[in-house]
Parts: structure tokens; sequence; C-alpha cells
């Protein structure tokens, strides 16, 4: 992303009389004109987030301050090598492949809105099952409100794939999997038919996102679930990760970089999260420091994971109690605010980007802090506290 504007003398240092705003993640570039009538203080001090008038017009005494209307916009494939200005996060030519999309509210899709607006180009695999009605909602506009990107684009998917990351080869699916209907007229979408239909398409890609997880049996203690339902949960929650890095690193250029998603759930106690998915979570993190070392070593990839706080999307729903772990979250987590799906994308760009090319094996809290606290500061054991609250 970057911000275009007409010629004119543009202003690249920062004047010491303005501050930034701790909501502006990279740095603009102004342009100011004689030609044009006279901004009005209001609208120049909203748009440059300046702490007061008196300084700013003590600095720019020698001429009226004129400015020019600034167009914000994607960048052009004329600019692709031109270097934007400040340290931004830089995507611009890599190629993402982001595993476990499926609706336009969960963190998958927020990533890959993140890595869309730092100028990646985003390939989507998608479970088969969920594939129709992902593909159909998006060429009818369902989800275009959520396509847009900070520059006023929509975000463009630019292929598909089916995918179901539990199975690695053809001859991996049963025959049940098979016969089912909601598999019926999809193709190629096993792991490795997959990265075979990616390579075949794209050539190589630079990031992959592993944003997927099930346990079919999530909502027992660990003590009632069965062989079955925590080997499943280990299967497509935290294998399927090995899996898709193991084929996808043989076409991964050099410097890329895999992330995935993990919980806290993985070293502490959340009960109601059953089914062995605290210890898919456990394994995925294990995981990630070996692969860490394994494809860095032999492939020059980075592999690192976001430990991410609660958030309402559909697949969390169906644990049961989302809501909850939210309110607690906002009653004892050091920032006091519910965390958004944005976040946790924009870390996952910076995770991919060059400004965290000497981070690896890292596992990455993106959770209000939460996961610091050692004990809950809502217990009425602490009523007599004078524990800073927001209200």
């Amino acid at each position: 992303m970057a911000v275009a504007v007409t010629p004119s003398t543009h202003m690249a240092t920062i004047n010491p009389s303005l501050s930034s705003s701790n909501k502006v993640f990279m740095s603009t570039v102004a342009s100011f004109s004689a030609e044009t009538k006279e901004t009005s203080w209001t609208r120049l001090r909203s748009s440059s987030h300046m702490t007061s008038r008196q300084p700013f017009l003590q600095s720019l005494t020698s001429v009226p301050v004129k400015c020019k209307r600034v167009l914000t916009r994607a960048m052009s494939a004329p600019n692709e090598n031109k270097p934007l200005p400040g340290l931004p996060v830089d995507l611009r030519g890599k190629r993402a492949f982001i595993a476990g999309v499926a609706d336009d509210n969960g963190y998958g899709w927020a990533i890959a809105k993140s890595l869309a607006a730092a100028g990646a180009e985003i390939v989507v695999g998608t479970w088969v099952p969920a594939l129709n009605i992902f593909e159909s909602s998006l060429r009818r506009g369902k989800f275009d409100e959520s396509r847009v990107l900070p520059d006023g684009s929509l975000m463009e998917i630019t292929k598909v794939y089916p995918m179901d990351a539990v199975f690695d080869s053809p001859e991996d699916v049963p025959e049940d999997v098979k016969t089912n209907k909601r598999y019926s007229g999809a193709s190629k979408w096993t792991v490795q038919e997959l990265v075979e239909s990616v390579k075949q398409d794209f050539g190589s890609i630079d990031i992959l996102v592993h944003s997927l997880a099930n346990g079919p049996e999530v909502t027992k203690p660990l003590l009632e679930t069965s062989r079955y339902g925590y080997l499943a949960a280990i299967s497509a929650s935290s294998y399927s990760f090995i899996s898709l890095l193991k084929h996808f690193v043989p076409i991964m250029n050099p410097g890329g970089s895999s992330i995935s998603l993990t919980y806290i759930a993985s070293e502490r106690i959340i009960p109601g999260y059953g089914g062995g998915m605290s210890s898919a979570k456990a394994a995925l993190e294990s995981d990630t420091q070996v692969l860490a070392f394994e494809a860095g070593r032999k492939h020059k990839i980075r592999v690192n994971t976001i430990s991410a706080g609660p958030l309402r999307s559909r697949a969390a729903k169906a644990i049961g109690f989302i809501d909850m772990m939210i309110d607690y979250s906002l009653a004892n987590a050091p920032l006091q605010k519910e965390l958004s799906a944005e976040e946790v994308g924009n870390t996952a760009a910076f995770l991919a980007s060059p400004l965290a090319s000497a981070i690896t094996g890292a596992v990455v809290y993106v959770d209000n802090g939460l996961n610091a606290m050692g004990v809950g500061v809502d217990s009425p054991i602490f009523a007599n506290l004078d524990i800073p609250k927001d209200n």
C-alpha cells in the first residue's frame, strides 16, 4: 500500500511539533501546494494527527498552508520496485497460500486481508464441503464489505482450491469419503494433489498459512475423549501443518515464511476446550520449533505460530463458550479491549515480511497480554485491591 499524491513539494520528514497517533501503522507523504484553496484547520488536524495548532503554525509561518487532496490507492505494476517510505510491511511480488479459509469472519480471512493490504497475491484452500458456499458467496458479492482493504480497494483472491488436509494422497481417502455427496464434483483436494495444482498454476509460493483445526469431540473432557476423537484432533489440527509444509516447501522460495495458529490451551488449563484439542495445540507449538530448524536449515524457510486470543468466529462458536472466554479476557487481560481479527492478521503480515527475517521457531502471543497473567483479577479475592479497570 502507498499514498499517491499530485506533484508538488513533498514532506518526507516528521516535524518535531507533530506527533504520530498510535493508530497509524505506516508513514505517509503529504503534498502542499499554493494552487489550491486553504484547508480548514479542523480537517488538517484530523488527517495529520497534530497535537496542537500553535506549534504547527509557528513552524510554517513563511507561507500559508495549502493542501491538495491526497488519494490513497493500491500500488500499481509500474511501482512494483519503487521502495515505500518509512519502514513498511512490503509484500509486493510475494504469493501467499492460506489453508483453511471458508468464510469472512475468521482469522484465516483476516490474515489474507492483511497480506493483501501489504501487496501479496492471495491464493486460498477451502475445505471441500464448504467450497461451494464459499465460492458462491464470493461471486454474489456477499463478502464485498469484508474484502475492503485500508486503501479502499477490494481484496482479490486469485484462486480458490478445494482442500482436505486430513488426507495426504488419494490412496489415503477411505471409500465412504470418496462417495460422500459433500465431496461429489470436487477433485484433486488431497494435500499432495493440491500442491501439484498450485505448482502447475503458479510455480511457487512465498508464504504458507495454516488456519485450520478440527476436534470432533472438542466439547468432551479429556478423560471422556475417545481414541478416535483424540487422534482426529491431532490429525486435523497439528499433523495437517506438517503435511502442508512438507509438500509445499519444495516450491517455496528461499526466505519464505510459514505461519500457523495456536491457542493458550496448549500450555494452560482451559476447561471446556477438550477432545484432545489442547494436546493438538501443544503438538503444533512443539512441531513449530522442530520444523523451524529443519525447514530453516534445508530450505531457508521461517516457521512461526501465532497464539491468538478468543474471537467470535463461526468456528469458535462450535466450542459453545466463546462469549465467556471473551468476557474473561476483557476482565483480566492487561489491555482491556476485545481482540480483533485484524490484529492477528497484521501480526501475520509482519511475520511473513522481511522485517521478521530473524524470527523463527517462535510462539507469538496476540491476546492483549492475557498469556502473561497468573491470576484472574476479576476474582472477588482481589476486590479490595486498587486494580485499574476500564469502565
